[in-house]
């Protein structure tokens, strides 16, 4: 799936996929804190679940301009759905894709394709958010497995997960000492527990994992001894891409909620849609969606080309269009007023959600840094 009538094809089952899949059941998963765990497999029969992965390991072959029209179509209807695609496809089944031997390609690939398996990226850690090469969890070699130990938070997909890429310390401190593994979740001492109460993303799973004597055989072992720092960092480069994309879709959403609603919406008199200061704000929604939007696929244009800077193309699109999800939201809370404010209209869910994209896959601050690092040559954390 490369050229682009079979990706403008995709788009349109994607989009009508969240038209009567996803959107009308939004709000509903929204107020219960859960989603219909039947969505995974749903999500695998449009193919959404393995696009970029090669038809031998049971994906779609697409390339990753059809994988942001899929997060951009998923996050215009709840980016909760979104993260799942994100997770398990962009963050593992990726990674599984980039750095696994074949074994592991074989056993997992056409699994996490089908939804027949779940994926969660264990890489954040209580005291390691932003700096992850501080992480503590640790990984002891004894015989010919290893042990591992140690907690993760803020997992998305956490508690549904079947398959845990986690990350842990096999060497020296810093980014040196860092391992990647497979960690199937029904081992014995996982456990994985939800984190509930959140201000947005409230329907997606998300969880607290709890290693405690975790054995694996070393041919779970990802990628190169003491490589796992740079597999994470590989590995969110598709997921910025992902959130970037999302938060295209997201911003969408709120203008087409806010057009709509500003047509039907009457105030002395007439439709408040032909108010200039309401237009004003339509305006800004729109043309700030399709500057992110131009960001996000020249960001795909260089991943697909693999340029050096595809790295940091990624992270503009991020810090860019996760503020302009925030704004876009806010802006489109305006046009609806008090209507906004309740959960009749899905406005609040927007801005709730969207004000978590500045935060994961690396802090709108973090994108800055890394910005500024590649435009002087000088490192904020030397």
């Amino acid at each position: 799936m490369t050229g682009d009538v079979e990706r403008e094809s995709f788009r349109k089952v994607v989009a009508a996929f969240v038209d009567h899949e996803v959107a009308p059941h939004a709000m509903e998963w929204d107020r219960a804190e859960a989603m219909d765990r039947s969505i995974v497999g749903r999500l695998a029969r449009i193919g959404a679940l393995g696009i970029t992965v090669p038809e031998e390991y049971g994906g779609s072959g697409g390339d990753h301009h059809a994988y942001v029209s899929l997060m951009e179509e998923l996050g215009r209807g709840d980016s909760c759905v979104r993260g799942i695609v994100s997770v398990s496809l962009g963050l593992v089944g990726e990674t599984i894709l980039r750095y696994g031997d074949e074994t592991q390609k074989r056993t997992w690939l056409p699994a996490l394709c089908s939804g027949q398996l779940v994926g969660c990226f264990g890489l954040t850690e209580p005291d390691s958010g932003s700096d992850p090469a501080s992480l503590r969890m640790r990984a002891v070699r004894e015989g010919d497995d290893w042990v591992l130990t140690g907690h993760k938070v803020f997992i998305t997909n956490g508690t549904w997960a079947d398959l845990a890429l986690v990350f842990a310390r096999t060497g020296e401190a810093g980014p040196k000492g860092i391992s990647a593994f497979l960690v199937p979740t029904a081992s014995d001492g996982f456990a994985a527990v939800p984190v509930t109460g959140k201000l947005g993303l409230r329907s997606q799973s998300t969880g607290n994992l709890r290693l405690d004597q975790v054995r694996v055989p070393d041919a779970a072992r990802l990628g190169e001894l003491n490589g796992g720092f740079a597999i994470a960092m590989t590995a969110l480069v598709a997921g910025r891409l992902s959130v970037a994309a999302g938060c295209v879709g997201l911003a969408r959403g709120c203008l087409e909620a806010a057009v709509a609603y500003a047509r039907l919406r009457e105030q002395f008199g007439r439709a408040i849609a032909g108010f200039q200061l309401v237009q004003e704000l339509l305006a800004d929604i729109a043309v700030e969606t399709d500057a992110a939007r131009c960001l996000v696929r020249h960001a795909a244009d260089l991943i697909e080309a693999g340029a050096p800077d595809a790295a940091l193309a990624a992270s503009k699109a991020k810090l860019f269009a996760s503020e302009v999800a925030v704004r876009a939201s806010g802006n489109a809370l305006q046009v609806f007023g008090g209507h906004g404010y309740v959960d009749d209209h899905p406005i609040g869910k927007y801005l709730r959600d969207a004000r978590a994209m500045t935060l994961y896959e690396g802090t709108s601050q973090i994108q800055r840094l890394i910005i500024g690092r590649a435009l002087t040559g000088v490192s904020a954390f030397s």
